[in-house]
This record gives C-alpha cells, sequence and structure tokens, in this order.
C-alpha cells in the first residue's frame, strides 16, 4: 500500500471514532405523552399520534434517532394516570397532555417538567395557567373551544331535526367547562323555542339509560353532547344507545361521527396535534411554557353522516350539507 494511501486511510479511520461519538454523545430528547381517557389503540388516539409524530419529523425531530416518545393512558382510571404522570416527569424533557385530567395529574406530580396540553376548555379557570396571553407555569397549549359553542350546537341540531323541541344535555357537572357550555345553550334555548334538561355524564351506565329511555319516552326529543373526557372514552355504546332510542344527536367532536353520530362540530382536534408539536420543539430548543401564550381555536369542523340521519328519518337541508366539512355516507 502507498504511504499516501496509508495515510489518508488511518486518518480517516481515526476520524471515525469522533464522529461517531459526536453523535453517540448528543444527547437523546424525550417526550411523553399523556391521555386521560382514550386508549392508545383508539382510531382517534392513532390520529392523532401521526399527526403529531409527522410534524415533529418536518422540525427535525426523527422518533428513534433524536428523540423518543413515551407514550400512556390513563384508560379513564385516574389512579392509573396518577402513575403515569409520576413516571413521565422523572424521564421527560416535556410532556403533551391530552385534556385536563392528564394536565391535572401531571401539575400535582411537578410545577417544572414543561406540558403541553391539548382539549383543555378552560386552562385559566382550571388553575393550570395564570392568563392565555402570558400561562406563568410550567403549561401552555391549546384550548378545544369557546363557551359560546353551545349555542352553535343547539341552532345545528334544530336545523339538521327541526321536529326537535325538548333537548337533553348530556354534561359533566362537575367540570367548569361543562358549567360554561350549559350556560350558553340556556341563552339560546327561548329563541329557538326549546325546552332544555340536563342529564349527568358521569352517571353509571344503568342510570344514563334509564334516564335516557325515560326522556325518549316524548315525542320530539333530541340530545346534545357536551366535551368531556369520560364521554369520549364511553362513545361507542352511548351512540348505540341514542340510535335505539332513535334520538337526533349532536356531538363536540368529529370522530363522534365517525363512530356513527349524526352530527358533530367542533374543534379540528388533530390539527390542534400538529400546533401542539410546533411548541414542544420550541420547548425542546430552549423557550419556557410560561413565555409561550395559550393558542385558542382557529379551525372548527361540521361533520354529518348521512347513513345515520336517514337511519334516523332525517332530510339533511342542502345548505346544511354545503357547509359540511366533512359528509360520511
Amino acid at each position: 500500500m502507498k504511504r499516501r494511501e496509508f495515510i489518508t486511510l488511518i486518518g480517516g479511520a481515526a476520524a471515525w471514532p469522533l464522529a461517531a461519538r459526536a453523535q453517540q454523545g448528543e444527547r437523546m430528547r424525550r417526550i411523553g405523552w399523556l391521555t386521560a381517557s382514550l386508549a392508545l389503540n383508539d382510531p382517534e388516539i392513532q390520529a392523532r399520534k401521526a399527526k403529531f409524530v409527522e410534524r415533529l419529523g418536518e422540525l427535525g425531530w426523527v422518533e428513534g434517532n433524536n428523540v423518543q416518545i413515551d407514550f400512556r393512558s390513563g384508560a379513564g382510571n385516574i389512579d392509573v394516570a396518577r402513575k403515569h404522570a409520576a413516571e413521565l416527569v422523572t424521564v421527560a424533557d416535556v410532556v403533551l397532555a391530552n385534556a385536563s385530567q392528564a394536565v391535572r395529574v401531571l401539575q400535582q406530580t411537578s410545577r417544572t417538567v414543561p406540558i403541553v396540553f391539548v382539549q383543555v376548555p378552560d386552562p385559566v379557570g382550571a388553575g393550570f395557567v395564570d392568563s392565555l396571553a402570558q400561562p406563568g407555569s410550567n403549561a401552555t397549549g391549546f384550548t378545544s373551544f369557546e363557551y359560546a359553542i353551545g349555542a352553535k350546537w343547539l341552532a345545528l341540531l334544530k336545523e339538521i331535526a327541526p321536529a326537535v323541541k325538548r333537548v337533553a344535555v348530556f354534561r359533566d357537572p362537575n367540570d367548569p367547562a361543562g358549567s360554561g357550555q350549559w350556560g350558553a345553550i340556556q341563552s339560546a334555548a327561548p329563541s329557538l323555542g326549546v325546552e332544555l334538561r340536563p342529564l349527568n355524564s358521569r352517571a353509571e351506565a344503568g342510570e344514563i339509560e334509564r334516564a335516557i329511555a325515560n326522556f325518549a319516552r316524548q315525542p320530539d326529543g333530541g340530545l346534545i353532547v357536551t366535551a368531556s373526557a369520560g364521554t369520549a372514552a364511553r362513545r361507542d355504546r352511548l351512540i348505540t344507545l341514542f340510535a335505539r332510542h332513535r334520538l337526533p344527536t349532536i356531538f363536540p367532536n368529529d370522530y363522534y361521527v365517525a363512530s356513527g353520530g349524526l352530527i358533530s362540530y367542533g374543534t379540528d382536534i388533530v390539527d390542534q396535534y400538529r400546533q401542539a408539536a410546533g411548541y414542544v420543539d420550541r420547548i425542546l430548543k430552549g423557550e419556557k411554557p410560561a413565555d409561550l401564550p395559550v393558542q385558542t381555536p382557529t379551525r372548527f369542523k361540521l361533520t354529518v353522516n348521512l347513513k345515520t340521519a336517514k337511519a334516523l328519518g332525517l332530510e339533511v337541508p342542502p345548505m346544511l350539507l354545503a357547509r359540511a366539512d366533512e359528509v360520511i355516507e
């Protein structure tokens, strides 16, 4: 071997370990993911994960390369959620939290580990942040709706089912956001000629079935399902129950309609996970949650299930279909 080739080979071999050590020396960043209720194999969670991971990749964070994501679900059990929160705050550089319950158990565990939340209706009222503009804590993120959306739900329900005169509002009375939604619905009811009745979404399954059956005994009834983690986790059973009693129902998110619900109007949740990846990126690069303003919804989705409408004997108004962002046939 010629001397010049030998020196080049040795030089390259010497340089390679240095480059390898430099790559190996770059710390693998860790992102925690905690959802309060939906199981990790739920199709909706899978769609959110895909959008989140896709956006991270666009920002230079590749799972298994320079970032590790630890996915956890409380599966509707608060004790399980607390256990996962305690685990995640010890290993994660930042935690993505889905819904208020997840944020609550994380902040009860740590007030220093950065949190980016999605689907939190009232982070100020819940005490997670000082204000939307200046969070001032270890958490920031994206709110899921405005309280005024409650009036929109009632108006849309009347539009797709004009005969409805009695509306049961399926809500969590212990959720501050649920109270705000209930107030907005109440304010719109007189002008739409609707009588309201609250139903407790936290009740046991048997109690809920009896309440729905009693409500459906009288004609011209409909339902509004407000946003709550427990309701989302039980959506398949609830949609079957409402269909059995032939109750036109409006839901807060499109994944209810994908599961067979009639109509939904709400924030484009999957898109918010894409936005959340941007906040996670900024925090991993050194910014603080306290300095990142909480973002309010900018995109809302109207989704209609024509198959369900037909089963209920409803003729969907053409104007409503024209405004729909997605129509399921």
